[in-house]
């Protein structure tokens, strides 16, 4: 049968009502009434804030909003009381049954009588003590909703869910909330706690349960437990083994082995956790019970028939065996466990669907098995339930929701009087209801049957839910499928509805829906206006139209707001509803001095700034706005994850450009256009018309001064600076304070300006009890908390600071995330480093004291100039008081001074006594002059005016006792002021200083005390001068030094997460590169990017998830425990790492770095600049790409930074590892590692090489993406940049395909070019040479063939070998060096020509430089070709001259091995001849060893290139283009008459290919490329690597000039052709001993032939010189050319190891030698060096350790000089002079290099220079001093210096001579003549005379002038004649 007829809205169900929270106590209120009694409280009950707060603190208290919240849910329902009775009362009537019968519990032999009635839980039943089973519906913060049987519905408190007993396990872990360990659809056995008693609303009565295991399980004792029971348990604690268990009674416990938990499928076991488990095994004798969780042996275990078991054994779930006693009318009574029977319900019995006949279906004594749903220990009533899936121990599934509406429900069966049960089409299965007979309009109960027949259908909507059950409750009211409004779920925030007045009180109204659904209007949201009396605005039962504001917990608020009703504009209800630009009614909920506080639906709030809402400057908000008005306001921003909406009252935002807008923190001009009591009103000069607002605590640092400006500014006032320290639209927030405005460019204005350790000044913005809040620039603020506001806790911050004071605040912590810093204001760490506070303080007196003058000119006072601090003044002792005299002036009547007793220095001042006293200190604000008449400053001021001392006394006194910056003394405390302290300092002449007693952090702290004569320990900060107001400031170290106590830190809490726990997290926020999430309690972490999958690297791997969403993680690395608060923890939610099987240890965060070079990672972009593309790989690996790297495209790398945006993903492989910072350099293509060159192969570090080898992708034929780093001017080529430290070269013939004339235009610096590997060269140092090819013909540059592109211009091609040339053959190149010989051209990349001078022009060639300049586009034909020496000659003549005969032969075929040809030598080498064939162009080799029949020793010193010869061909190797000649007398004897014509030589050199004289001429002629100057130039052996010097013009080269070379290297010379090792024989030196002079002589000659081989034949290859180089060792010409030859591939590494290698061979006895290479090394470090500075003194020191220490210093000098260093030179001569003192021609090279800078300081020099140098050495230094006068310098000071030394050397006519010589090279011919005269008639011997008149008599013939020739005559005959006498 079906249960007893009720009103819908008194029946306890989850449908439609008003759900409380369970915040009330159990102990009920002692007066009820007192509530009642009390005065209403004002209340500002808004639409949901009361009930749901998101923040703050409230004005009412717990007890009072309980209190107010009964009372209205008492409203809610008032209306329905009478209408519930009297439908009761009337279905009392009608019904058949009782309700008596239908509620009353019937126990097992309480009568002698069956029940008519199963046992039912009714509200009017249930009693506390009794024993329900259910499901958790519910799970809150505080409480649990459990759903009972009978559709009821009780509360568990926080503290009832858990056991006492665990309070302390579950407190020591961070989860403890109950929805940890709870969750919905739980089935829980629990004990009736309490159930309101409430008699005029029993429908409202509210049930509180327990699950204390204690009282569900009281009876169970360890005897009557029994092996295979089911029992329920807490975790009590995790041990290692296993988890102790908790069951309730003390007097047992048990234990969980883990094997157990893992072969369990059940949830992971915390602390706290609720479980059920079999009874495994018992242990009596320490009292355990061992459990076994598995959930398939739980719900089918059957508890066992066992004797005496008492009711209290009976826990609600305990399945039993039962039998079918009898059947009921509503119901089956069955029988258990021998001694208990209960009664089943029909809504439990094993069919879903019961049908009328389901009596049939339960027959006596029929077997059935049933779970007890609830125990009455009272009445022993006991309920079962036969529910499929209770039986299982599952809760039943409920597919239909509230609000559903379902057309087509079947009919199952109709219960007369009571209801209506219904199969509705559910989906995925049908699901039971029942319809009250309540909720069935249509006809009486007793007519259900005729209107109603099973099987048919009809419409019903669901309104509750019995989740016990599994049922639904539904109702067939037309009325319930009208209406916008049905159940909570239909409302929503903005909906517009009709509703009618129930409840009109003081908190507000209460309205009702069509529906039945209530809501609440608060009292502000009941009219636009306030309104004192709600009743006669809302007449109870008026139907009005309201508007949703809220439905939160199903609490519902509404407005009847007239223009929020009415509004059109779209509303926000979410924070993710407002986006920017959006225009929306809100209403005012709070209004603040920096704005106001807008509330809108559902909840959520925006903030609109002061700037937004329209106002006036200096204005309140409150005078234009009120709390409750309805406001129009536009979204200017917003942030949903942080809750956070920007607003503005202001509809059109102002446009001003970014020029006129003023930005944060610059410094502005404005003049006061109004004093208002909140702030001064400035006008500020700028672009735009803005106001500025200067509050009054920000006119000056220091908080009294501040007042005072305010009382005295006026109108009219200009500022110079002022700081603007926030922007409010058009008005400024300004600042005046000396401490910011000098800070302004360090004052942060952003969080990521902020750096921590630093020191940043600010203010105090707000205080609390708690700390301070310091503020920077705009809404930039820290915090500082009481423990770091202050080094004693003995004051609140409130006693300690004031707000707007100015601070200097240490930056401890900032939070990135939170936007939270935290800083420190302690005095310890925040002290005054400099006099910014002081000075500050007397510049803002000054400022005063000038607004108080009469005029505001702003110029200085005239009385403080008489009174100057430390001056002496006169005044009349006017009166004497107790504490001190006071004395006026005559002159300056309104000012006064003031003598203290003990500044009275022991004099007995009278009144009217004149007295003359020292100025101490001035105060212009109040015009008093503080004096003194001690003796010690009376003194100090005579002393000091006394002139009776000479000046240089003076200077050594002030020197002594004057202060200096940053000096610390020990002063004397003279006059104690309110904030300062007047000092004397006697260590300093007793100068008179002023201190502060406060600092920035401590102006409002109690100050220490002072007394005079007191001895303070102070710095000197600033000196006296106009910036100061002419004070010597000083810092007390008292104020600086505070000695800091150290404070106790509480202990942090120890987390039990640990690395591997699996964690249930909730999304907090979604990054591109993390997703943040929190856990367990205030704790949050980070899911990084590439923590979301295993090894599937796919674009934003977020998507799938949201905000708000909770999911599975593990923790995979701790919190860092350096952080104080918002700890972030890594979380994981990999699959693989979160299956059961995944176990991960403490170690696991420490992740091995094991990448290898080629292998293939991937990872996301998650930074990228335009330089590199930062990858993430894992959480601490991450790896680069570089711009070159990322394609070979030039468009691809212009868009570097598009193609890459972050989050990205990128798969490269490893091409570089860095194992300490984690960092991988990545490319996008594979490469193969064995593919270099075979150097690497040669021994095993070349894998290690390999490793980090940079070029290692980089192969020959790669086609690569690079970027030009250099475009050399001439030849030059490009410098392309293919990594970060890797470039390659690009010929000049490489840059396009065809023969244009400017290759290089349209190539710039920066450019991105695709480009071709061409060769690839590595050194056995190490060194990369990459060479080039932009060439798009190459295979690969993206041309599909070469067919169609122009080959150089159609007529020739480039030629890439020497072997392609042949003579004839037409060729084209760039000129590459011009010389008066000729120039050379560029055929190739590694191929250069020769064309003479003949061989330029058919015609005259009148300048080479202008019609032929470096780069020009030629095309010659091809002369001769010597395969060998790789030399080719080109001539640009188109027609032959006369003397080229025609039978001049060129082919090898043409010769006839033996015949003898004549010949002349081309170059001489030492391992045999080159000789031309004449009438060809053919070149032969004549080995040495064919020379002669002689053995040759010297065979450069027999024969000399341009001889003629006749030689005998031996051989001609075609294949290879070779000819071997010889010379031997032998060969010639059988032959005679063998006529060598003579007239072949006439121009037979011009035509060869040799290289004669006109190479040396082209060497020495390239200055343009600076190679004639230097001795660096190296001229190789080869043309073709001349060219490529050349061709590197833009390395200038090592600047050693030919005068610095002394001398050559004397061994021998072996130089090995290449190609002729068959035939090259190593020469052995002459063993045989020689005598002294034919040693000398050989060693002339192999110099001589040294110097020729190298400026003739000039080595073109490394080879070349390394074979040159161990001939001649010793010699330093040849390793500086070897040095400049690397130079000119820009090897600078190279150069460096060869002048490294020279200084280690060069013998230790050629000091000569080594000076000159180290010399070459300045200048290559002075080039090159990085920086040159640092990298030459390193060479220098070390030069010093092998060299002349005065050489060296003098080579370093020139180098020095040449290169225009003058800093340097200065520096260096500087450190000669001391170093070298005793060396004349140091100092000499001093003073000639002042004289050419044209410094007057010589006569310093020379001075010094007497006194270092010895006696013996001044002569020659005043001498060459007064030469480099007459030179460089002042004729005069050298006449001087000639002047004094005659005068102590008259008779030394050397000195004359040169005094002569000097003036004649000026030409002042008296004057010159008159220096004769007085030489001539000195006293001296004969010969010495002689000398002179030869002189005289010279200069005068030069002259012409006879009569003074004869003149000069006749004074030598007098003076001989006079000496004969």
């Amino acid at each position: 049968m079906a249960p007893p007829p009720k009103s819908r809205k008194a029946q306890s169900r989850d449908g439609p009502k008003l759900a409380k929270d369970s915040r009330k106590p159990f102990k009920a209120k002692k007066n009820p009434g007192e509530a009642a009694r009390q005065k209403p409280v004002a209340l500002q009950l808004e639409d949901d804030v009361p009930d749901f707060p998101r923040g703050g603190g409230s004005l009412l208290s717990r007890k009072e909003r309980e209190e107010i919240h009964a009372e209205v849910d008492s409203q809610f329902d008032a209306d329905g009381r009478e209408l519930k009775k009297k439908k009761t009362r009337k279905m009392q009537k009608r019904g058949p049954t009782s309700e008596d019968d239908l509620g009353s519990l019937f126990g097992d032999g309480m009568t002698g009588k069956l029940p008519r009635f199963a046992n039912r839980i009714t509200l009017k039943n249930i009693a506390p003590g009794m024993k329900l089973w259910g499901v958790i519906s519910e799970v809150n913060e505080k409480d649990l909703v459990v759903s009972l049987p009978g559709g009821l519905r009780g509360l568990v408190r926080a503290s009832e869910a858990i056991d006492p007993v665990l309070d302390g396990e579950t407190k020591e872990s961070e989860n403890n909330s109950v929805s940890s360990v709870f969750s919905i659809g739980h089935l829980v056995s629990c004990v009736v706690m309490q159930v309101d008693d409430d008699k005029k609303e029993k429908a409202k009565r509210k049930i509180w349960l327990s699950l204390r295991l204690s009282l569900v399980q009281k009876g169970f004792t360890l005897e009557a437990i029994q092996e295979g029971m089911v029992l329920s348990a807490y975790v009590r604690s995790v041990e290692d083994h296993g988890y102790i268990l908790h069951y309730g009674s003390p007097s047992f416990t048990g234990f969980l082995p883990k094997a157990s938990e893992d072969e369990s499928r059940g949830p992971e076991l915390k602390v706290g956790k609720l479980l059920q488990g079999v009874v495994k095994s018992i242990d009596k004798g320490r009292k355990v019970v061992y459990l076994n969780p598995d959930l398939d042996m739980v719900s089918k275990f059957v508890t066992k028939d066992v004797k005496g078991i008492s009711i209290d054994l009976l826990v609600p779930g305990m399945m039993v065996n039962a039998r079918v006693q009898s059947t009921i009318e509503n119901g089956v009574m069955l029988s258990f466990l021998t001694y208990f029977s209960g009664t089943v319900d029909m809504f439990h019995l094993e069919s879903a669907l019961p049908t009328k006949s389901w009596m049939d279906s339960y027959t006596k004594n029929k077997k059935v098995n049933a779970r007890i749903l609830f125990v009455d220990p009272f009445s022993r009533a006991i309920g079962l339930t036969m529910n499929p899936y209770l039986i299982q121990n599952k809760a039943p599934p409920l597919h239909a929701s509230v609000g559903d509406i379902y057309d087509n429900a079947k009919i199952v069966r109709v219960d007369r009087g009571l209801g209506i049960l219904l199969e509705i089409p559910s989906t995925p299965q049908s699901t039971s209801a029942y319809v009250n007979v309540s909720d069935i309009t249509e006809g009486e109960g007793h007519k259900l049957g005729k209107k109603f027949k099973e099987g048919t259908c009809v419409r019903v909507r669901i309104f509750g839910t019995r989740r016990l059950e599994g049922l639904a409750v539904g109702v067939l009211k037309a009325t319930a499928f009208e209406g916008s409004v049905f159940t909570h779920s239909d409302v929503k925030p903005g909906m517009v509805v009709r509703a009618k007045v129930l409840v009109v009180d003081s908190f507000g109204a209460i309205v009702q829906f069509s529906g039945g659904v209530k809501a609440l209007c608060p009292l502000p949201h009941m009219s636009e206006f306030e309104i004192a009396k709600p009743r006669k605005k809302f007449k109870v039962g008026a139907e009005l139209v309201f508007r949703v504001l809220g439905c939160k917990s199903k609490r519902i608020t509404v407005t009847h707001k007239k223009t929020l009703v009415k509004s059109k504009l779209t509303i926000i209800s979410s924070y993710s509803d407002a986006t920017e630009g959006l225009i929306t009614h809100g209403w005012i909920t709070k209004i603040e001095k920096h704005g106001c506080f807008v509330r809108f639906y559902n909840g959520v709030q925006g903030f609109a700034p002061r700037h937004e809402l329209g106002l006036e400057p200096g204005s309140d908000p409150g005078s234009m706005y009120h709390v409750g008005q309805v406001v129009k306001c536009r979204v200017t921003g917003s942030v949903p994850a942080a809750r956070r909406i920007n607003l503005s009252f202001l509809m059109k935002p102002a446009k001003i450009s970014e020029d006129d807008m003023v930005k944060l923190g610059s410094l502005v001009s404005g003049v006061v256009e109004a004093v208002s009591p909140h702030g001064i009103v400035i006008y500020v000069k700028a672009k735009i018309f803005l106001k500025g607002t200067i509050p009054i605590e920000h006119l000056a640092d220091h908080h009294e001064h501040a007042m005072l400006m305010k009382s005295v500014l006026k109108p009219g006032y200009e500022y110079q600076q002022l700081l603007v320290l926030d922007i409010e639209g058009n008005t400024l927030l300004l600042s005046a304070k000396s401490s910011l405005i000098n800070a302004a460019a360090d004052l942060p204005s952003d969080l990521h300006q902020v750096h921590t350790n630093s020191i940043v000044h600010g203010y105090i913005c707000n205080i609390i009890e708690t700390g301070c809040f310091v503020r920077f620039l705009g809404r930039l603020t820290g915090f500082s908390p009481r423990k770091k506001a202050m080094d004693v806790q003995r004051a609140t911050p409130l006693e300690a600071f004031f707000i707007g004071q100015s601070v200097r605040s240490n930056i401890l912590d900032v939070d990135n995330e939170t936007g939270r810093i935290t800083v420190s204001l302690k005095q310890s760490c925040c002290s005054s480093t400099d006099a910014s506070l002081i000075q500050e303080y007397y510049f803002s007196e000054d400022k005063i004291a000038k607004l108080q003058s009469p005029t505001l000119s702003g110029t200085e006072l005239k009385w403080v100039e008489r009174f100057k601090i430390g001056s002496i003044v006169e005044g009349k002792i006017q009166e004497k008081k107790d504490y001190g005299v006071v004395v006026s002036f005559d002159d300056y009547a309104d000012v006064l001074g003031f003598i203290t007793h003990y500044q009275l220095g022991g004099s007995s001042a009278e009144v009217g006594s004149v007295v003359q006293a020292v100025v101490l200190d001035v105060a212009k604000v109040g015009q008093l002059v503080d004096l003194s008449l001690k003796q010690v400053f009376v003194d100090k001021v005579n002393n000091e005016s006394a002139t009776n001392h000479s000046e240089k006394k003076k200077r050594k006194r002030e020197a002594k006792k004057n202060a200096e910056l940053n000096q610390t003394v020990t002063a004397v405390v003279e006059i104690v002021k309110e904030n300062y302290l007047v000092l004397a300092i006697p260590e300093c002449n007793y100068a008179v200083g002023h201190a502060l007693i406060y600092d920035y952090n401590t102006q409002k702290a109690p100050q220490r005390q002072f007394s005079n004569g007191e001895s303070v320990t102070a710095t000197v900060v600033a000196l006296p001068t106009p910036a100061t107001m002419g004070r010597l400031l000083l810092l007390l170290n008292s104020v600086a030094d505070l000695s800091t106590t150290s404070s106790s830190k509480k202990a942090r809490k120890i987390s039990n997460f640990n690395v591997g726990s699996l964690v249930q997290a909730e999304i907090t926020g979604i990054k591109p590169l993390e997703m943040r999430l929190k856990f367990g309690v205030r704790l949050h972490g980070r899911v990084h990017i590439t923590e979301v999958d295993d090894d599937k690297f796919v674009d934003n791997p977020f998507k799938n998830f949201k905000v708000g969403q909770k999911l599975s993680a593990r923790i995979v690395a701790k919190a860092d425990s350096s952080k104080k608060q918002n700890n972030q923890w890594e979380l994981s939610i990999k699959p693989s790492l979160l299956s059961d099987a995944c176990v991960i240890g403490e170690d696991f965060a420490s992740e091995d770095f094991n990448f290898t070079t080629g292998q293939h990672v991937s990872g996301y972009v998650y930074k990228v600049d335009s330089e590199w593309a930062w990858i993430s790989i894992t959480r601490h690996v991450k790896a680069q790409l570089f711009v070159l790297d990322s394609a070979c495209e030039s468009s691809e790398l212009q868009n570097f930074q598009n193609r890459f945006p972050v989050g990205k993903v990128f798969s490269g492989y490893v091409l570089s590892t860095n194992n300490e910072k984690k960092l991988l350099r990545l490319v996008p293509c594979p490469f193969s590692k064995g593919n270099h060159d075979e150097q690497q192969k040669i021994d095993d570090s070349s894998e290690q090489k390999l490793k980090d080898d940079v070029t290692a992708h980089m192969h020959e034929g790669d086609i690569l993406g690079g970027r030009i780093s250099k475009n050399f001017p001439g030849v030059g080529g490009l410098v392309v940049q293919l990594g970060p430290s890797v470039y390659g070269r690009v010929h000049y013939t490489e840059i396009t395909d065809s023969w244009v004339s400017e290759p290089l235009s349209g190539h710039h610096e920066g450019q991105f070019v695709k480009c071709k590997v061409i060769e690839i060269s590595r050194t056995a140092q190490g060194s990369v040479h990459v060479d080039l090819s932009l060439r798009a013909s190459l295979d690969g540059m993206g041309v599909q063939g070469t067919e169609d592109l122009p080959d150089r211009n159609g007529n020739c091609k480039c030629v890439e070998k020497i072997e392609e040339l042949h003579p004839n053959m037409v060729v084209q190149g760039y000129v590459k060096n011009i010389t008066p010989k000729g120039c050379f051209i560029m055929l190739s990349r590694k191929l250069d020509a020769k064309i003479l001078v003949s061989n330029l022009s058919d015609g005259y060639v009148k300048n080479l430089e202008q019609e032929f300049p470096v780069g020009k586009l030629v095309e010659g034909r091809v002369l001769s070709v010597e395969t060998l020496s790789k030399r080719v000659e080109v001539t640009l003549r188109t027609s032959n001259a006369a003397n080229d005969e025609k039978s001049r032969i060129d082919s090898l075929s043409s010769l006839q091995i033996g015949s003898i040809v004549s010949g002349r030598i081309r170059r001489v080498e030492p391992y045999g001849l080159f000789i031309t064939i004449n009438q060809t162009n053919l070149v032969g080799l004549c080995h040495i060893s064919e020379v002669s029949d002689d053995p040759v020793d010297n065979i450069e010193s027999k024969f000399k290139a341009g001889e003629e010869v006749r030689v005998k061909i031996l051989k001609v190797d075609e294949e290879r283009r070779r000819i071997s000649l010889g010379m031997k007398n032998s060969y010639f004897t059988s032959v005679n008459g063998i006529h060598v014509p003579s007239d072949e030589e006439s121009d037979e050199l011009i035509r060869e290919n040799g290289y004669g004289d006109e190479t040396k001429q082209m060497l020495l002629s390239s200055s343009s490329h600076g190679i004639q100057h230097m001795i660096s130039d190296n001229e190789s052996e080869e043309d073709a690597a001349l060219a490529q010097a050349e061709s590197r013009a833009s390395i200038p080269p090592l600047e050693v000039t030919l005068d610095e070379i002394e001398h050559l290297d004397e061994d021998n010379m072996i130089i090995p052709e290449e190609g002729h090792g068959d035939e090259v024989k190593k020469v052995e030196k002459n063993t045989k001993g020689a005598k002294k002079k034919e040693k000398e002589e050989r060693e002339r000659e192999i110099r001589a032939a040294e110097e020729r081989l190298l400026e003739k034949d000039i080595p073109r290859t490394a080879d070349e010189f390394e074979r040159l180089v161990r001939s001649s060792p010793n010699s330093s010409f040849v390793w500086i050319k070897y040095m400049a030859f690397m130079l000119s591939l820009a090897d600078i590494e190279k150069a460096r190891s060869i002048a490294e290698r020279a200084l280690r061979t060069i013998n230790v006895r050629e000091e000569n030698e080594k000076l000159n290479i180290w010399v070459a090394y300045f200048n290559l470090e002075n080039e090159y060096g990085n920086p040159p500075e640092e990298s030459v003194l390193k060479v220098f020191q070390r030069a010093l350790q092998y060299c002349d220490p005065k050489k060296v210093h003098l080579a370093l000098l020139a180098m020095y000089e040449r290169t225009e260093q003058n800093k340097m030179v200065d520096d260096l001569l500087e450190k000669m002079v001391r170093k070298f003192k005793h060396s004349c021609k140091v100092w000499l090279r001093r003073v000639q290099w002042l004289l050419k800078q044209h410094n007057e300081g010589v006569q310093p020099i020379v001075n010094r220079a007497l006194l270092s140098l010895p006696h013996h050495k001044h002569i020659k230094f005043i001498s060459q001093t007064a030469i480099l006068e007459f030179k460089c310098g002042v004729p005069d000071r050298g006449r001087s210096l000639f002047e004094g030394i005659l005068r102590q050397y008259p008779k030394r006519t050397d000195l004359w001579s040169i005094y002569l010589d000097q003036e004649m090279k000026l030409g002042d011919t008296d004057v010159i003549r008159a220096l004769f005269e007085r030489a001539i008639s000195l006293s001296l011997p004969l010969k010495k005379i002689k000398f002179l008149f030869k002189k005289y008599l010279a200069f005068e013939k030069t002259l012409g002038d006879e009569e003074r020739i004869e003149y000069v005559k006749r004074k030598a005959m007098e003076y001989a004649e006079s000496t004969q006498e």
